[in-house]
């Protein structure tokens, strides 16, 4: 086996412990780590996206957290670019690159490919933006479907970023966005890549989203949403979705009490988990799913796997 042409994925649900499991093989296997996690690339969120550590940071290399500020607009393809740099990176110095996080997406960049899609101009993605936020997402999304009708079956209705983006592709290409998919293939096809994915129990994975909540808490997650609403961005940029953003900002307004806010991050962070696992199911098939509540025997399992 040629380690220097191997690629680690870890993969699983918010709060199932990749982090810490990407940090122990990076010790074991002389690797670095690299995020794939769409929340966790923002300078201004550290607390609510359960970037790791200053401590855990300096243990092992990591790149790609905290890069990006929330003002700016980052797709997959981008975040895909900046992987691949970064794997090269660690392959250059004969280090085994580790990615970890929880977004699908940044996953299937990797192990399928991605659309070769031409940049999209600034001008361009601010005049669609404003069109959006003229018109509004009900009536965008029906014109979204009327130029692009692959999007239909596709593309939620409530799905602003990705109805934008289609909106986006179509206008520039006069392609759907779905035809550029179907004919991609991986930049890695010469990598061993292995792939685990991180199955913990359901009730495992409820305490440990509670116990996350708590400690975001005590870390003062609570001024950090407050610097970010000062800021004003664009509703439509993603780092409006990281869950807490919205529940602590209904406690500015007196809507709710700390306790109530607590508890409703606690639901949307099990319904994120739900996802991630529903999209586990009909994207991960081939990865190798491991779990022990020992954590000693969860890391030897892997080391095992990527051996």
């Amino acid at each position: 086996m040629n380690f220097q042409k191997k690629i680690i994925l870890i993969a699983g649900p918010t709060a199932s412990g990749k982090s810490k499991l990407a940090l122990t093989l990076a010790k074991k296997i002389n690797g670095e780590i690299i995020n794939a996690d769409s929340m966790q690339i923002y300078k201004e969120f550290s607390i609510l996206s359960s970037r790791p550590s200053k401590f855990d940071l300096k243990k092992s290399k990591h790149h790609l957290y905290g890069i990006l500020s929330v003002k700016k607009y980052f797709s997959t393809g981008e975040w895909l670019a900046l992987a691949k740099e970064k794997i090269n990176l660690c392959i250059k110095k004969e280090k085994i690159p580790i990615l970890v996080g929880g977004t699908g997406l940044y996953f299937n960049a990797i192990t399928k490919g991605i659309s070769k899609i031409p940049a999209i101009k600034n001008e361009l993605r601010m005049n669609i933006r404003s069109l959006h936020k003229k018109m509004g997402q009900k009536k965008f999304y029906q014109k979204l479907i009327s130029i692009d009708p692959m999007s239909k079956s596709r593309v939620s209705p409530t799905d602003t970023q990705r109805t934008i983006r289609a909106y986006e592709v179509k206008t520039l290409t006069k392609k759907s966005i779905y035809e550029w998919s179907s004919n991609t293939k991986s930049d890695f096809l010469d990598f061993d890549i292995r792939k685990i994915f991180i199955d913990i129990p359901r009730d495992r994975l409820l305490r440990n989203i509670a116990k996350r909540t708590n400690l975001m808490f005590r870390k003062n997650c609570v001024q950090e949403v407050k610097k970010f609403l000062k800021m004003n961005i664009d509703k439509s940029l993603s780092a409006n979705k990281i869950i807490g953003v919205r529940e602590i900002e209904e406690y500015f307004h007196g809507l709710k009490n700390i306790e109530e806010i607590t508890d409703l991050i606690n639901i949307r962070t099990r319904q994120y988990a739900k996802r991630q696992n529903t999209w586990s199911r009909g994207h991960m098939k081939t990865w190798k799913k491991l779990y022990s509540k020992d954590f000693p025997v969860l890391a030897r399992k892997a080391l095992k796997e990527i051996s």
